[in-house]
């Protein structure tokens, strides 16, 4: 049903769809239903171009008939019997409206009308792809009737019998099956051919009545290519019994090829004209005139004999008018030309010989539509003339007639003719984003934030920090809010590390610290069995640049080690003076505080390694060198003194430390593991 609306509003010319719509407007007030049918469906369906306008009632045809005249209707031809009528339309439309009706045949080419339903009128039609129906009412508009599948022929380009006896009952179906076949391209179903064959061979062409003779004839004249299909119905031997002296060797085809070309020409540009009434004496031409006297009188629409003989007076009023001071300008003669009969237009382009006008038409064809291409659409665009503004359309007419003329030549020109059109520019768009309130730190950040001054008092004139930057761009975006980069839970910017500044290494007393310091991570081994993780050979490398401090060792007879201690911060302190980062305050809590205690309370037992020195001499009294080894890892170790500190002192001492504790458990467990092995 969508599909068909949009064939119905897309496939018909403007012309023809005004002419629908007015026939929907008279039958909707006569109290009937109308359905476009035949083969206007067919050809929509088909994709061709649709010539002329099926249109079938359910009501009354007498109460239709009234207002046709005042609607812009002209009737041409009527088949009374059948209940049909033959109108045109302005614009070159041509239409067939008839009553439904049910048909019957008593006798051949003798058929019985009596009214009926769509149904029974799409039942009696010659062929399937011709038997069906669009609504065009109110609630059903666009719906499709199609009862004989004819959608499936017509996708097989198939012509089908509507019913077995179709040829019998009307011999004029053997004609217009020709005629269909040269103008479609189709072929007949199977079935249907061995019908038509039959019908030929017993001659049923012999009951065609008058009247489907003549209608016959004129439809000759209204195909697209005449000559084509006068050719076709001589091959199959049927213009013996229409018109014997009609033939395609008497055709003027010279004239005739120069008649499709400028109706080509004229399409182009949007002029449908219908070439039947100016190709009737090209037709014709080599017949003699009183061969083409009786072939008017045939006819059976006298309409369009009357439209023959009035074309030439017709042309030559139109001529006058196009050649006149009224016309003078490209689009005066633009306007009169798409103003009238697209048919006149065609006839006046063919036949007329007056420069003037053919110096217009030329125009019209050639360079006027070439003002369509100047039409400036970006400069309406930035003027704010946009498609959704009323009388945008009309606008853009005014705008291909001035620039048609050559008025506006410049692109000032342009603007100054577009400024009154111009709507003016629309208010800023209010911002409706609230300004946040400030977050302000809680707990540890806000002590944070008191010391680094987050207002940024301190630091004015300083660089900015990334974050700082980040949440600066995403707030001119909308991405981030205040805080969200540089807040008191984001933690403290990256800083950069400083160089650590090389010592030059001890000869010879650097390797005996490494064997002593070997030993007394050896001894400590079974009390530190706990840990898991860093090995002790890294922390007695990084003692390398401590090595002086070993010359406390001599005092250290005393049996207690805290003397031993203190002086051990003045040593590590001035060779590695260079390292700032490790502050002063954690070594002294770490190392002088906590161990000092332990010892002086219990100075042997607790310290593991202290208990094997006094066995032997001198020189393995550990107890003043585990004080001198936390000295110098301390020191050398710069990003995180309290861990090799902590895997000096006793592992009882590291115990009640809480915060060492995660610290000095990790780095002692793999030094026994590995040591042990060894």
């Amino acid at each position: 049903m969508a599909d068909y609306i949009y064939l119905l509003e897309n496939r018909l010319s403007h012309a023809q769809q005004k002419a629908v719509g007015a026939l929907r407007t008279i039958a909707r007030e006569s109290d009937a239903t109308i359905f476009l049918t035949g083969g206007a469906v067919r050809d929509l369906t088909a994709g061709a171009s649709v010539r002329d306008l099926d249109l079938t009632i359910q009501g009354d045809l007498s109460k239709i008939r009234k207002g046709l005249g005042a609607a812009g209707f002209e009737i041409v031809g009527e088949n009374a019997p059948a209940h049909q009528l033959f109108l045109t339309y302005s614009g070159g439309v041509r239409l067939e409206l008839s009553s439904a009706v049910a048909v019957s045949w008593p006798k051949p080419g003798k058929p019985k009308y009596e009214p009926g339903s769509l149904i029974d009128d799409l039942r009696g039609r010659d062929f399937t792809a011709n038997a069906m129906a669009i609504s065009l009412n109110e609630g059903s508009y666009g719906l499709l009737m199609d009862p004989l599948n004819g959608v499936a022929d017509i996708e097989n380009r198939e012509l089908r019998l509507v019913s077995n006896y179709g040829f019998i009952e009307e011999p004029s179906r053997l004609i217009r099956a020709a005629r269909l076949m040269s103008r479609l391209g189709w072929q007949l179903e199977e079935k249907t051919r061995q019908r038509y064959e039959t019908a030929k061979e017993e001659g049923y062409i012999s009951a065609l009545s008058a009247w489907n003779k003549g209608y016959e004839l004129e439809e000759i004249f209204h195909e697209e290519d005449p000559v084509r299909v006068l050719r076709a119905l001589e091959t199959e031997g049927w213009m013996q019994h229409l018109f014997p002296a009609l033939q395609s060797a008497k055709v003027n085809t010279t004239s005739l090829s120069d008649l499709y070309t400028r109706q080509g020409e004229l399409q182009i540009q949007g002029v449908l004209g219908h070439i039947a009434a100016i190709a009737f004496p090209l037709v014709t031409g080599k017949m003699s005139s009183g061969d083409v006297a009786s072939l008017k009188k045939l006819v059976a629409r006298q309409g369009f004999v009357r439209e023959i003989e009035a074309l030439d007076a017709r042309v030559k009023d139109f001529a006058a008018k196009l050649s006149a001071k009224e016309a003078a300008t490209p689009s005066a003669a633009w306007k009169l030309l798409h103003a009238t009969e697209p048919d006149l237009v065609l006839a006046t382009y063919f036949s007329s010989k007056s420069a003037p006008v053919q110096a217009r038409l030329k125009t019209f064809l050639t360079e006027s539509p070439n003002a369509r291409q100047r039409i400036p659409y970006q400069l309406l665009t930035e003027m704010r003339i946009t498609p959704d503004l009323p009388g945008y359309n009309e606008l853009l007419d005014k705008l291909f007639f001035e620039l048609m003329d050559g008025r506006l030549a410049t692109p000032e020109e342009m603007k100054a003719f577009l400024e009154p059109y111009s709507p003016p520019a629309p208010p800023p768009p209010p911002n409706l984003r609230r300004a946040r309130a400030r977050k302000e730190p809680k707990g540890r950040g806000k002590k944070k934030a008191a010391e680094l001054d987050i207002d940024g008092s301190d630091f004015e004139g300083m660089p900015l920090t990334v974050a700082a930057e980040e949440e600066l761009a995403g707030l001119e975006t909308g991405l981030t809010e205040e805080g969200d980069l540089t807040g008191p839970d984001r933690g403290p910017e990256p800083t950069e590390e400083e160089p650590i500044e090389k010592v030059a290494p001890l000869p010879t007393k650097a390797a005996k610290d490494k064997k002593a310091a070997k030993v007394v991570a050896e001894k400590k081994s079974p009390a530190a069995a706990p840990a898991k993780t860093a090995p002790a050979a890294k922390p007695v490398v990084a003692a390398k640049p401590a090595a002086p401090a070993k010359k406390a060792v001599p005092p250290a007879k005393a049996p207690a080690p805290v003397k031993a201690a203190i002086p051990a911060k003045k040593v590590a302190a001035k060779p590695v003076a260079p390292a700032k980062k490790a502050p002063a305050k954690v070594v002294a809590k770490t190392v002088a505080a906590k161990p000092v205690k332990k010892v002086a309370a219990k100075p042997v037992k607790k310290a593991a390694p202290v208990k094997k020195a006094p066995a032997k001499p001198v020189k393995k009294v550990v107890a003043a060198k585990p004080v001198k080894a936390v000295a110098k890892k301390v020191v050398a170790v710069k990003k995180a003194p309290a861990k090799v500190v902590k895997k000096a002192v006793p592992v009882k001492a590291v115990k009640k430390a809480a915060p060492a504790k995660k610290v000095v458990a990790k780095p002692a467990k793999k030094a026994p593991a590995k040591k042990s092995r060894r």
